[in-house]
């Protein structure tokens, strides 16, 4: 009778399902090699240790992804930096982590045959960018400002997608154009273009890339909060651990090579912060770019676009 008992205990075990994963919806912003630290950690089974089941939804750009928070489509979003100022416009979400410093996933890409060499090449050239706004615009417009050409003294030509960007190139319509470091290498691969500049040798205060939770989210579940967090940044230092194998796994995941992948990847790990910590400088040039770039009339005091409350991220 007991060995019965034992064996019915055993069995029911066995079928008895296991604890459920919490759900975590994150939004990321645009295609960039970054944003692929969620399918490492699904591979790597970072998320899973940590109880979670992370998906990721890739959006458009920062106003789509902030959108999608406002909407409760999504649990996080990764964004630029200056998407930070959506808080202050009435978005129900606030940045937790910084998730990189200077910009150096952000390239100038030329024509083949382009004489542009340096960003002093730039004076009343025609660069295009996503969208008046977004952080492209801005970069432009800091290059501008750095150079003392004022905020206009490159043309900034909005064409919205990297296709139409693209084709503006081939056609001469634009002498360059702001795109992600993997695509300016897929460029050079099919002979369409090269990558010429990177924005991360000219911006260096600066948060590239961050991380938003929704207010509820934070507010009734900020263990959720914490463990995405650390889920994260488990997933960098797996990344720099991995290169080949996180190769693979962000080129599939973003559609692009190997080799493109390969050629951007220690300037993307360069920009990666490894414990979320916000940068007060760089706080303070995202503030004073919000004005800048029309998304307010005003520089909002440097405490309403972030909170401190769970970072620097410590690992076991």
């Amino acid at each position: 009778m007991r060995k019965t008992l034992v064996c019915v205990a055993a069995l029911i075990a066995q079928l008895a399902p296991a604890h459920a994963l919490d759900k975590v919806h994150i939004g990321t912003s645009g295609n960039s090699i970054i944003w692929t630290i969620v399918e490492m950690g699904q591979a790597a089974k970072i998320w899973e240790e940590l109880g979670l089941d992370v998906d990721r939804l890739e959006l458009a750009g920062d106003a789509p992804m902030q959108q999608a928070l406002a909407s409760n489509s999504i649990d996080f979003g990764c964004g630029s930096g200056p998407a930070m100022g959506y808080r202050v416009k009435g978005v129900p979400a606030l940045a937790v982590a910084a998730l990189a410093g200077p910009p150096f996933s952000m390239t100038l890409a030329a024509p083949m045959n382009s004489t542009i060499t340096s960003f002093d090449d730039l004076k009343g050239k025609k660069v295009g960018i996503t969208s008046s706004g977004s952080m492209s615009d801005w970069l432009v417009r800091e290059v501008s400002r750095q150079k003392g050409w004022g905020l206009d003294g490159i043309e900034i030509l909005p064409l919205g997608s990297e296709r139409s960007r693209l084709a503006a190139l081939k056609s001469g319509e634009l002498d360059a154009s702001v795109v992600a470091d993997q695509n300016a290498y897929s460029y050079e691969e099919n002979h369409a273009g090269k990558m010429v500049l990177s924005f991360g040798d000219i911006v260096k205060d600066f948060h590239a890339h961050v991380m938003f939770a929704r207010d509820d989210v934070r507010a009734k579940n900020p263990d959720l909060v914490r463990r995405v967090l650390k889920g994260w940044f488990r997933g960098v230092a797996w990344m720099r651990g991995h290169h080949n194998e996180g190769v693979k796994i962000a080129a599939k995941a973003i559609n692009v090579s190997e080799a493109a992948v390969a050629k951007a990847w220690d300037r993307e790990l360069a920009m990666m912060s490894n414990d979320g910590a916000f940068n007060p400088a760089a706080i303070e040039a995202i503030r004073h770019s919000l004005p800048e770039l029309g998304m307010l009339d005003h520089a909002p005091e440097a405490a309403s676009l972030y909170t401190a409350e769970f970072t620097p991220v410590k690992l076991d």
